[in-house]
């Protein structure tokens, strides 16, 4: 027998003895997991989405007429107008709201004030467009022309615009908050024109008067 038919014949003779191991199988993937569907909002739950929607929404405040929302124009204009000097109850600017008055002089000027704006609005005070320069006066001649909307039990919601009457003093309705702070502008308030604003119950007034 040759050297190379005996090589090839012991390598026959190995083969039996240790066979070739198996491929391993392959790995098979794993199919992924599908995320679920999102619920679907059934009506019910819409229904009660709308109505918890519903219940959130604020009382609207109340639209002010149009002479109101001409005399809230006016008076935010006057905003920081100051007594000068302090104290004295006149200045330049203040001399000017007077002379909405007939035959006022020198003094407090909250109702020079609104009796400037009204005039200035088209809806002067007075029946005979005179304006006042005593609170007292411009509410009993609001009384008097059906104007006056008094403040029974201190619940009534006045309009933007409104003149805003307390005991000796008197403002311009600037804005009502929807929890029912009243936002004013007064004038002769720490010797100027000064907003103020007026959390339900703090300060009630005596009425308002509503002009147009």
């Amino acid at each position: 027998m040759s050297y190379d038919v005996a090589l090839a014949r012991m390598a026959q003779l190995q083969s039996f003895f240790n066979p070739a191991a198996a491929p391993a199988p392959a790995a098979q993937a794993t199919p992924a997991k599908t995320a679920p569907a999102a619920a679907a909002t059934t009506p019910a739950a819409f229904a009660s989405q709308l109505q918890s929607a519903s219940s959130a929404t604020l009382t609207p405040a109340p639209a002010p007429t149009s002479a109101g929302q001409a005399i809230v124009n006016l008076v935010r204009s006057e905003v920081g107008v100051a007594e000068q000097p302090p104290g004295s109850n006149d200045s330049p600017r203040i001399a000017q709201f007077r002379q909405a008055t007939a035959g006022s002089g020198v003094g407090p000027w909250c109702a020079y004030f609104t009796s400037w704006a009204a005039r200035e609005a088209g809806v002067p005070l007075g029946d005979n467009g005179q304006g006042f320069g005593r609170v007292d006066d411009v509410y009993a001649w609001a009384q008097k022309a059906g104007k006056a909307i008094p403040n029974t039990g201190g619940d009534v919601k006045p309009q933007p615009g409104d003149l805003i009457v307390w005991d000796e003093h008197i403002g311009v309705v600037e804005s009502v908050g929807a929890d029912g702070t009243i936002n004013t502008i007064e004038g002769n308030s720490s010797d100027k024109v000064s907003t103020r604003s007026y959390p339900p119950g703090s300060r009630p007034a005596i009425g308002y008067v509503r002009l147009g």
